[in-house]
């Protein structure tokens, strides 16, 4: 795998400066000094047509006099300037650039802000900013911005839109002794944006942990995929300022209403595996903790301290982050009985009291350390007349030193001159230390939180129910367009209720009628009780405006309620549109709970899908779970845990638990239908009714409007679903059937016993080692992929017991450089030479060419022949590697495939 594509524009070896000047208070000086101070460790050409040096060098005056091709230009000229520069840059052959400048705000700075990318575009140039503060990597001595202060080296990478922000944490970094692999300024990201940047970052050596700072996002697939590669292998917080525009301010729903721009955000952060800050305070105490690499197991915490109040706060704070505090166990309390005075606390938090010594922090923290009920400690102290912090400070460092315990420790020494030593010492012995308990708890937290996000994503989902109704996709597709041809955008209630049988979402059925006798005939059809509802389409909420009238028995009671409530709505809705009633039958059972299902299009990130708690009064109680789709069982179970509501749907006061599958379900029809129907812009299921017997969708909504030209499939979507228009059926040459698709996180379990049931020797040939069987994180990673990057097909059959069980399987990765892919196939041994592989192989061509990607390598062991035979007869070309004998190189111009 060669290097990122993005790795000279953050780890350049040589470096012009546009705009270098003597003028330090100048952003062109400024950037030039911070790199001749920082040490960079390439060479620096300044470039300014006014002078022969600058700050003591040789100055050039354009780019085509500087006496190589530098790796990365960092311009600070005006920006009617910058057009030009970028064209001179990309005719030399500069490939990057940061543009410090600012003035692309206003109406004719988007017009050259334009001309410049489409500059840079026509030359493969990529652009960090502009109106950004810069780049550093301190590693190499780089720091192109102009900011006051420098970075110290360390593994923790910093990427924010604002650079006010950037010189915040900067500054307190610089205090507090964190260091950075890399600080990136994106400002107004007119190129490269946090996707490709997390890409980087993902496989940076020198990053271990990564902040981010965000205002908006600007393409939310982007986003989604780097987010997720980079917090799937290294920790991952941001802080958002700011909400996103609610997509509620245009809705007429009470999804629209329930739903704003921050919480599908926040949906999105919790599906990628990053943990989400909402201060400043917080982004800093999430840094200074992983600056120390910390990792945390689960979210039990012990607080010990010298006083009650704080230990007080520390868990008040913790209660409201969800940290576990549990008590402490029999034994360690004995221990602590021993030598703690009698007046102690004897629970968690431990207050050892005010005139606590060093040798009592330190004996009573070894106790908890060594309790298995907890998997980090706080320690608190406020400096009493008897307390001597600073040695308590040094006594904790040395026996952080010397103990042989994994569990972290923080600490919050409050105070400001009698603790500010014990702080220092804290910072050098890299122990996370903060000014307050709340803040201490927050860093536990974030970090806890991560390791426990990771968890979540190895989960591997059940089997999907193979029972399930196919979706009529084409169906609902052909409502819809008849729809929106007829220039309207909100469906009938008889429409709605077709989309929802299409999908297999159970829903009462609905007759529409427009006078009293048509009511009549339809209430005596369907069987009364019988229910009539307003049928309008400027009328959302109709119980507001008194359009249900529900429990009418007598077809004399349908015919009254039509005229008196048709007649009231017209005269008090005036500019409504009326088309009559709907006519429903009373769906009647004795345990009912009232939910609501629904979806709406949030601006940057699509479709969001959110649950809770049903009927007139959602906004009121606003209890509801927000995630994006596509769902598995997995998070639709999840979304379900969130809601205050769910502990409604178990047994109690005498009602049964409701049917928990028969939700689930509905869940992932409704993800289903939105994957499937980009025109789906708000849909509304209120009520659901759930009990013991299952669901019934009593009402619904559904607003549409046609994507745009050239949709390409599910582009409305943060996040690639499963694409199951890439499902194949087909016979080998050898006459077996089998079904070609890409896999899935439900395929964890075929997964495993394809690998149990490959030889000895297949498994070598594949993985290159005696691997035995796939590991949680191995399995996670093989099956649940993001479709966007990456593709991996499985070829399934039914064996002689009419099982179906996967029998071939292969995969490519794309890699950094954004161009090739790294693929491998492997067939069951059983399986071998009937054509399996050969399918597989120009399925997985196929796609990756329908990618734009341009080449396909791999490595194959030189004594697996029949895998050289197979991609000799798919084009490969193979060759020998210099520095291994045993290894061949594989490789496929997908351009000419």
């Amino acid at each position: 795998m060669g290097p990122h594509y993005l790795t000279k524009l953050f780890k350049p070896s040589s470096i012009a400066v546009f705009g270098a000047s003597e003028r330090p208070e100048s952003v062109g000086g400024n950037a030039f000094q911070n790199l001749l101070k920082a040490g960079f460790k390439g060479d620096i050409y300044p470039i300014n047509p006014k002078h022969d040096r600058v700050q003591n060098q040789v100055c050039y005056p354009n780019i085509e006099s500087v006496p190589e091709i530098p790796d990365l230009a960092v311009i600070a000229t005006p920006a009617k300037s910058i057009p030009a520069i970028i064209q001179a840059c990309g005719e030399r052959g500069v490939a990057n650039a940061v543009i410090l400048s600012s003035g692309f705000e206003d109406k004719a700075g988007k017009v050259l802000q334009q001309k410049m990318t489409s500059i840079a575009r026509n030359y493969g140039m990529r652009l960090i900013g502009p109106n950004c503060l810069g780049i550093l990597r301190p590693e190499i001595g780089l720091n192109a911005t102009f900011s006051k202060n420098q970075a110290i080296p360390g593994n923790l990478a910093l990427v924010s839109q604002s650079g006010a922000i950037c010189t915040a944490v900067l500054d307190w970094a610089e205090a507090n002794g964190v260091g950075f692999s890399q600080v990136i300024s994106t400002g107004d990201a007119a190129d490269i944006d946090f996707g490709e940047i997390l890409d980087f970052l993902a496989l940076d050596p020198q990053t271990k942990n990564i902040l981010l700072y965000i205002e908006g996002i600007a393409n939310s697939r982007q986003f989604m995929s780097g987010l997720k590669a980079a917090a799937r292998m290294k920790p991952v917080v941001l802080l958002k300022s700011g909400r996103m525009p609610e997509g509620s301010k245009a809705a007429v729903s009470h999804t629209g209403a329930l739903v704003g721009g921050d919480e599908v955000f926040s949906a999105a952060i919790e599906r990628s595996g990053a943990v989400r800050a909402q201060s400043i305070a917080q982004l800093f105490a999430a840094a200074k903790s992983l600056s120390h690499n910390i990792q945390i197991k689960s979210n039990r915490l012990a607080i010990l301290t010298n006083g009650g109040g704080p230990g007080v706060m520390a868990t008040d704070r913790a209660a409201e982050l969800g940290v576990k505090m549990p008590e402490i166990s029999e034994s360690s309390m004995q221990k602590l009985n021993v030598f703690l005075p009698a007046h102690w606390s004897h629970g968690n938090p431990v207050d050892i009291l005010g005139d606590a010594t060093a040798e009592r922090y330190v004996q009573a923290l070894d106790v908890l350390q060594n309790d298995e009920q907890f998997d980090g400690t706080l320690i608190l102290l406020t400096p009493q007349a008897m307390s001597d912090p600073s040695g308590i400070a040094q006594a904790i460092i040395d026996y952080s030193k010397a103990a042989n315990i994994a569990k972290p420790i923080f600490t919050a020494w409050l105070g400001e001159s009698l603790v500010s030593e014990a702080r220092e010492r804290f910072s050098k012995a890299k122990i996370p230390t903060f000014r307050t308990p709340e803040s201490a708890v927050e860093a536990f937290s974030f970090i806890s939180t991560y390791h426990q996000n990771q968890a979540l994503l190895m989960q591997s989902p059940a089997p999907a129910d193979q029972c399930c109704k196919q979706s009529d996709v084409s169906g609902a597709r052909a409502i819809i367009e008849t729809v929106l041809s007829e220039h309207r955008s909100i469906l009938s209630s008889t429409e709605t209720r077709a989309i929802m049988h299409a999908f297999g979402v159970p829903i009462t059925p609905a007759i529409e009628v427009n006078s009293p006798s048509q009511a009549m005939v339809a209430a005596e059809s369907l069987g009364f009780p019988v229910s009539l509802k307003i049928n309008s389409p400027d009328l959302t909420h109709k119980s507001d405006v008194g359009g249900v009238k529900l429990n009418l028995s007598t077809v004399q009671e349908v015919r009254s309620e039509y005229s008196k409530m048709v007649k009231r709505i017209q005269a008090e809705q005036p500019q409504a549109t009326i088309h009559g009633v709907t006519v429903e039958p009373m769906f009647k059972r004795p345990h009912v709970r009232e939910l609501l299902i629904g979806v709406m299009r949030d601006p940057v990130f699509g479709p969001a899908i959110t649950f809770g708690s049903g009927g007139t009064s959602v906004e009121v109680i606003n209890d509801n779970a927000v995630a994006l789709p596509p769902l598995n069982e997995f998070l639709a179970q999840k979304m379900i845990k969130q809601t205050k509501v769910s502990k409604m749907l178990k047994a109690f006061r005498g009602l049964p638990e409701v049917d928990h599958a028969a939700i689930v379900s509905v869940l992932l029809r409704i993800s289903d239908m939105v994957a499937q129907l980009p025109e789906i812009i708000e849909l509304d299921i209120n009520p659901l009714f759930a009990d013991e017997n299952g669901v019934m969708a009593v009402d619904a909504r559904i607003t549409v409007q046609a994507p745009p030209v050239n949709h390409k499939p599910y582009q409305h979507m943060a996040i690639h679903p499963y694409p199951s228009e890439l499902i194949k059926s087909l016979e080998t040459h050898s006459g077996l059937a089998i079904t070609l698709r890409p896999i899935r996180p439900e395929d964890a379990e075929l997964e495993l016993d394809f690998v149990h049931n490959l030889s000895e020797r297949s498994r070598y040939l594949r993985f290159m080692n005696s691997l035995q069987t796939l590991s949680p994180q191995m399995l996670s990673r093989f099956t649940q992929i993001d479709y966007d990057r990456e593709m991996a097909f499985i070829a399934t059959t039914e064996d002689k017991n009419g099982k179906n069980i996967e029998i071939g399987v292969t995969r490519y990765t794309t890699n950094p450089d954004g161009k090739s892919c790294e693929m491998a196939v492997v067939v069951r041994d059983d399986y071998q030479h009937q054509g399996v592989a050969s399918a597989l192989l120009a399925s997985l061509i196929q796609h990756a060419k329908s990618k734009g990607l341009q080449i396909m390598m791999g490595e194959v062991l030189a004594e697996n022949g029949s895998m050289i035979e197979l991609v000799k007869q798919h084009n490969f070309t193979v060759k020998n590697m210099a520095d291994d004998s045993t290894v061949v190189e594989i490789e496929l111009n997908l351009n000419k495939a």
